[in-house]
Formats: structure tokens, sequence, C-alpha cells
């Protein structure tokens, strides 16, 4: 497992900002790390990269632990904290070159990585620039490399995405979609559709606990009260009620020309029950599909 945590919790003084939360993040998992603001995202990283130190509870993180091997641990991680700390009078290459020195990375070696890693996250044309001139998007495009820069097996990410405009969004999403097929990476982030584009699990925490930790389909089955179905048929139904003598339909609203929204409770499947009530009322169905709840609404139902 690249990164377990159990029981990990962080307290300052009357305040418990992390409360014994503990869940495993595989090899080659990308892992969506989600909260409100102050949920205790950014203390768990910081832990979990040996900045600050548990008040109880313990964490390995690619087989080293945090609390015996810490510098271990800070090698095989691969590190963008919320507020992108960068050295602005500093080029972008001279600070990669700054970076990768204190990962004893040196020489041809060093030079060819920062050529790989500048193309791959984007920063061709801004490499010979002060990083004090770019944008916040292009500024976090360098923590990005120097992340990257050391080849880690882990990469916990917090907040990547912060400042970019929709088409830098993309592109670091394809390059987080890259890099993850070969390692293990935890981001944080409140931009759902990045989530549900990037993710193959999510951990969610809520006042420093931990609320859900599943694929997005098991959270969406979890969650899930009611079932929601939308029936479409050829035209409009003369009579809608007649759905409400479907096994388990709990309610039909019309949405549009020939289409109903079905609530039924769940588990239910009316499949076989509509076809047979379609064909006895000559009424031709032309589409059955279940509507599933968004990841934006769960999360507030979680943690609100």
């Amino acid at each position: 497992m690249s990164i377990q945590v159990q029981a990990l919790s962080k307290t300052y003084e009357a305040q418990r900002a992390v409360d014994a939360i503990s869940f495993v993040v595989q090899p080659g998992e990308i892992v969506g790390f989600l909260g409100p603001n102050g949920a205790g995202k950014s203390t768990t990283m910081k832990m979990l990269t040996g900045y600050l130190t548990p008040s109880s509870g313990t964490a390995t993180v690619a087989g080293h632990d945090i609390l015996t091997d810490p510098m271990a641990v800070r090698r095989s991680v691969g590190y963008l904290p919320e507020h992108n700390p960068l050295y602005l009078d500093m080029y972008v290459t001279e600070f990669l070159q700054f970076a990768g020195s204190l990962h004893g990375m040196g020489g041809r070696t060093l030079t060819q990585r920062i050529n790989d890693v500048v193309d791959l996250v984007g920063l061709g044309t801004e490499r010979n620039k002060r990083i004090g001139q770019l944008s916040k998007g292009y500024r976090q495009r360098v923590g990005l490399a120097q992340a990257f820069l050391h080849n880690p097996p882990v990469l916990i990410l917090d907040e990547p995405t912060t400042g970019l405009d929709p088409n830098q969004l993309a592109d670091i999403r394809a390059v987080i979609r890259e890099v993850g097929k070969d390692k293990t990476v935890l981001f944080s982030t409140h931009i759902m559709q990045e989530v549900e584009a990037l993710c193959d699990r999510v951990v969610i925490i809520n006042k420093g606990q931990l609320v859900a930790n599943s694929s997005l389909a098991e959270l969406r089955t979890q969650q899930a009260g009611e079932l929601t179905l939308l029936a479409e048929f050829e035209t409009d139904l003369p009579n809608s009620s007649i759905l409400t003598t479907l096994p388990g339909i709990t309610s039909v609203t019309p949405v549009g020309s020939g289409q109903y929204r079905l609530t039924a409770l769940p588990n239910t499947d009316i499949r076989a029950a509509l076809f047979r009530l379609a064909a006895d009322k000559g009424l031709t169905l032309i589409g059955l599909r279940q509507q599933e709840a968004s990841l934006e609404a769960l999360f507030k139902e979680l943690t609100q």
C-alpha cells in the first residue's frame, strides 16, 4: 500500500483538527481528498509529508513510517502545498535546478529531467522567465514541476489546479492522469468535475472526521435514499398517474415531452413491469435510465 493512515489525529490545544481518521491508497490509484474549508485536509497532508507531527496515530507512505523514518517519506513524495512556496526572484529553470539539488540530483541527469517536466506541465515558453513575472496559473505549474522532478512514487497535491483557467485546468488534469498511470496520487480539490474526471476513489472528511471512503459508484449507491429514473415515451401519456401503479414507485413528475421522472424505493427494478404496462396500454416506450445523484449533492449531504 502506498499510503496507509491509521487513527491519525492532530490536536491544537482544545481544537481537534484531525480526528482519528484511517484510510488506504493503493499503488496506482488517483484518490480525491475532499472536505469543506477547515475540515482538516491540509493538516492531514502536512502530516503525511512530514511537515507536521501527529498528536496520535500513525501512517506509512511508500512503506516508510512518517514518525520513525520521515526523511525516507520525504524522498518518496512529491508535494505541492496549498500555498505554493516559490522563490519569485529565481528563474524557472534555476528554481528547478535548486529543487533537484535538494534531492541529490545533478549534471546531465538533472538537466534532462528538468526538460522532461517542463514539457510535461507546459512551461516551455516560460522556462527562462523569473517566477515573479509569471501568472498565478504558470506559478502553479512550476510548483507541479518541482513535485514531479525527482520522479517520486507518491504525489500529494493540495489544490493543484488553484488559479488555472479552463484551458489550463484541462491541461493539468491530463498531466495528473498521465503521471497517475504509474504513481499513487492523493489530491485535494473543491472542483467536483475534476474528481469525477480523474479519481478512482474519494476520501471525504468533515470537521476532522472521516465521512466517506469509497469509489464514486459505491458512494452514490450508499447515499441513495431513493432511486430516480427517467422514462421516455414517444408521446405524452394521456394519464401519467398510471405509472404510479408500478411496484415501488413513490412519485411521478412530467419533465418534458413524453418524459417522466419516476422516484422509486431503493433496489427497485421496474423494467419488466414498465414494459408490460406499455404493451397493455399501447404505449411506445423509447427510453428508461437511472439518474444518478451528482457528486456535488452527495458532498453537501455528507458535510452539512
